[in-house]
């Protein structure tokens, strides 16, 4: 699946099923929650943290599908190609970055 089909099936998605986009100020709390729930994912994981008993490492990527989720709903609402942003996202990364992080004696 493309960046530009996953904008497409949600915004589906959100037309026939879910009524309609909430508001961006809505989405962007959203968006700041799932990244919450990730990050603690990642902190029990890969951190010093533990898992409560009701919890796993096993929900990993069912957040970042959730923090995705709710990125293509911002990108859609406020007209962005994810995949044209990206694209120029990366160029500008690899103009500015060339030698940054080979550089980088912490790096290596």
């Amino acid at each position: 699946m493309t960046i530009n089909e996953a904008q497409q099936q949600v915004d589906t998605w959100i037309k026939t099923i879910g009524v309609r986009y909430f508001s961006e100020l809505t989405n962007m709390a959203i968006l700041t929650e799932e990244v919450g729930e990730l990050a603690r994912v990642m902190a029990r994981k890969y951190g010093d943290q533990s898992f409560k008993k009701n919890e796993s490492a096993e929900h990993l990527g069912d957040e970042m599908a959730d923090v995705l989720w709710v990125l293509i709903c911002l990108a859609n609402q406020t007209g962005i190609d994810l995949t044209e942003a990206f694209k120029k996202n990366m160029e500008k990364k690899t103009i500015r970055d060339a030698d940054r992080h080979t550089g980088n004696e912490k790096l290596q």
